[in-house]
């Protein structure tokens, strides 16, 4: 349940920073900037505030080389998909919903990779302690 919880964290922090509606962050502050901007700094804030948590935590656990790989399995996954003909780009807005999705996946499998890899190989994983 915590995994997907940290996934659904993620798509949630992506989703409602742009997506294809009109109910998102970057949406609104395009339209209430001079109306709102106390109130949109502090959004803006406590957005880049979870992807620092995010962020930070996947690099982490999984580093840009994990970050690279998983990216090019969701896109060969795709590839496939498009190729059966299961799926089309045609549309842009299921284009971005799918980069979120893709990008959730991969945000929520960093922040949980400690979870994941102990759950696997049975062994804990701990902060290392500089001295």
């Amino acid at each position: 349940m915590g995994i997907l919880l940290r996934w659904l964290g993620a798509f949630v922090l992506l989703s409602a920073t742009f997506n294809p509606t009109r109910w998102n962050y970057v949406h609104w502050v395009r339209g209430s900037w001079a109306d709102q901007m106390p109130l949109a700094v502090f959004l803006g804030l406590l957005l880049g505030v979870g992807y620092m948590v995010y962020i930070v935590a996947t690099l982490r656990s999984i580093g840009a080389f994990g970050v690279v790989l998983i990216a090019a399995i969701f896109g060969a996954g795709i590839w496939v998909l498009i190729d059966w003909g299961v799926l089309s780009l045609t549309n842009p807005s299921l284009n971005l919903w799918l980069g979120i999705l893709v990008l959730s996946l991969i945000l929520g499998i960093g922040l949980s990779w400690s979870i994941l890899r102990q759950r696997l190989s049975g062994q804990a994983s701990v902060d290392e302690i500089e001295g």
